[in-house]
């Protein structure tokens, strides 16, 4: 068997963690900039009147008149609890998929004598009594059938969020009550496609020749209609694969037009890129940068760019990087606009031991690793971004992106940190 266990509301949820004051009440979460709405607790969501990704201008009368507390988005404190959710999974599993911020598949294989629904409650109490986050449990002998177990969970408060598929009379039921769009790995095209011959339930899926599935939905959909008659096909993963590419890119707070923070803005995101190229013990071949003004502005001329260079030895070194990346941003960058966006794109990434040289170019020394390792193990241990390059300079706020309404970073930040 396989749990799925799911995050309620996950972004608003991490806010009311520490602020007691607001459970029950509607909280709301803003995206980069304060832009738009994108996550939501269940109380703001029962206000109709307040729609998701609705930018947030047109709606902060209703928003008041309904007294919704807003925040800016705080991804420090989102992954740190994430973490805490995924740390207290393997208390019940030594299998646990990873599979985003706010959701984990738990492998169960052994557990099948228990009482599934109580070890779902389970589950549930110890993971909101260690972190304070209400979560959602689907269990089924499949990924797939989890998914749907996951989604009933938290349909009714009947269910009081645990669902367990455990009978084929159950998955049969369930399969029948299930829209074939509603299944999780069917895109618009395919269940448009489905629904042009007929198709409009899983159940009804279920039961189309393997042939004819396997003919116009290729692999992918065969393993779809193998996992919904129950037959596992989708294996745990239980270590991440290395990312294939790793990039950045926000919004300016205000439009730029100096060149030079632009510069310092991209060597921060180069920065935070090459951390992360580091940590998989990874190095890329290749390095986009790209950048635009606002394609949502009247009164803007408008102005898009990008260039990509393929660097001379693979490498994952911060100053190596800024260097080329500054280069670029110099050949792409036009005077005379106001810039809203810069970002960067590291690809071609292949693992540190398989870097080979350049008869053109001298290596780098070791000591240039050491001063990475360097720069990693005390970011670490006294916070990000205590040690940095020079170039990323010291004016963040002039471009950093709005955050009014950013909650402290409680868990990661001594000098932000609770204060009862």
């Amino acid at each position: 068997m396989i749990a799925l266990v799911d995050c309620n509301s996950f972004y608003a949820s991490c806010e009311q963690v520490f602020r007691p004051d607001l459970w029950g009440k509607p909280v709301v979460v803003l995206s980069n900039n304060d832009g738009c709405i994108i996550a939501a607790n269940r109380e703001a969501k029962a206000l109709t009147d307040i729609a998701m990704f609705e930018p947030v201008f047109k709606i902060k009368k209703q928003l008041i008149d309904n007294k919704v507390t807003l925040f800016s988005s705080n991804y420090t404190l989102y992954g740190e609890l994430s973490q805490r959710v995924m740390n207290t999974l393997y208390l019940f599993s030594p299998r646990v998929e990873v599979y985003s911020i706010d959701e984990s598949f738990v492998d169960l294989h052994g557990f099948e004598h228990k009482n599934l629904k109580h070890y779902g409650n389970f589950i549930k109490e110890t993971i909101f009594r260690n972190t304070g986050i209400p979560t959602g449990v689907g269990i089924a002998p499949t990924k797939v059938l989890a998914k749907l177990a996951n989604k009933i969970a938290k349909k009714g408060p009947e269910h009081d969020h645990v669902f367990v598929i455990d009978s084929d009379a159950q998955r049969i039921e369930v399969l029948k009550n299930t829209e074939i769009k509603g299944i999780w790995g069917i895109g618009r095209q395919h269940a448009k496609k489905l629904q042009e011959v007929g198709i409009y339930t899983a159940y009804q899926f279920t039961e189309m020749p393997l042939a004819w599935v396997r003919k116009e939905m290729t692999v992918v959909g065969e393993r779809l209609w193998r996992e919904l008659r129950g037959e596992p096909c989708m294996d745990m993963i239980d270590i991440p694969k290395p990312k294939k590419g790793i990039g950045t890119a926000k919004s300016f707070g205000h439009k730029l037009e100096s060149l030079d923070l632009i510069e310092e803005a991209c060597s921060y995101y180069i920065s935070e890129v090459a951390e992360v190229l580091r940590a998989q013990k990874s190095c890329a071949m290749y390095l986009q940068v790209f950048l635009n003004t606002s394609s949502f502005s009247v009164n803007d001329k408008q102005y898009r760019n990008k260039q990509t260079v393929t660097l001379a030895i693979p490498t994952n070194n911060t100053f190596t990087l800024i260097t080329e990346a500054r280069k670029i941003l110099k050949a792409i960058y036009k005077p005379g606009y106001r810039y809203k966006k810069v970002g960067v794109n590291l690809t071609g990434i292949i693992p540190e031991a398989y870097v080979q040289g350049n008869l053109f170019e001298s290596p780098k020394t070791e000591k240039h690793k050491e001063l990475m390792q360097l720069f990693d193990t005390l970011n670490y241990k006294y916070g990000k971004g205590k040690v940095f390059s020079g170039l990323t300079g010291t004016r963040m706020k002039e471009w950093e992106l709005v955050k009014a309404d950013r909650s402290p970073r409680f868990t990661t930040q001594w000098s932000e940190i609770l204060k009862i």
